[in-house]
């Protein structure tokens, strides 16, 4: 997708995989997701807030090494898997039914040099697990934090979600979203989806007037 947009990547943002953006913010993440075969004992957590692009690397991730990615708020309390790469998403999700599959299945990727990348919001420690022999081995796992954004990944992420609506915004609009935003990539999802549904609902221009209309007077 990156080289269809009309625009500049902000500099200091690199584009990776499948347009996954890369800076301070995220740089040590998509480092680790590249090479599994640092990771101590072949398992991983990365860590961070609701957008900031975990299930963008696990993906990145799972197309690499040919690996299953199950949610882990859906996994059977049966579960098997020939896979020698698996992803679970959003750990702190897992059923207490299904502890005991996910106690098995890290125990048969670890004794069969398999990997294991697991992503969530919060870190291992604070996750609701009732198994000990689990919860032992989850905390165990090397963590990876995605931070929120720093200035450059914030604008290549609303330049993102801009593109992902079809809409191309002039630079300034979005030097000034920078600016006066939280710098969390939550904020950057909410004020792009008022703005276009502004545009859309009451025939507004996407523009900095509108910007800061939708700012002065949050929902």
């Amino acid at each position: 997708m990156a080289d269809q947009l009309s625009f500049d990547w902000p500099t200091g943002v690199a584009l990776g995989a499948d347009d996954f953006f890369v800076s301070d913010a995220n740089a040590q993440a998509y480092a680790m997701v590249q090479a599994p075969k640092a990771w101590p004992d072949g398992k991983l957590v990365i860590v961070g807030p609701k957008g900031c692009g975990k299930s963008h690397l696990a993906g990145i991730f799972a197309e690499a090494n040919h690996a299953l990615v199950q949610d882990a708020a859906t996994l059977p309390a049966d579960f098997q898997t020939d896979r020698q790469a698996v992803v679970i998403e959003d750990m702190e999700t897992l059923p207490k039914a299904s502890e005991e599959a996910m106690f098995h299945l890290h125990n048969h990727l670890r004794n069969n040099g398999c990997t294991l990348l697991l992503t969530a919001q919060i870190p291992p420690a604070r996750w609701p697990i009732a198994l000990p022999d689990l919860a032992s081995r989850m905390q165990a796992t090397n963590v990876v934090n995605i931070e929120n954004p720093d200035d450059a990944l914030l604008a290549a992420l609303l330049m993102k979600l801009f593109a992902d609506r079809q809409i191309v915004p002039k630079p300034s609009l979005i030097t000034y979203l920078t600016a006066r935003i939280e710098r969390s990539f939550a904020a950057a999802a909410d004020i792009v989806a008022r703005l276009d549904d502004a545009a859309l609902t009451q025939g507004h221009k996407i523009n900095r007037t509108l910007a800061r209309h939708l700012l002065d007077n949050p929902e």
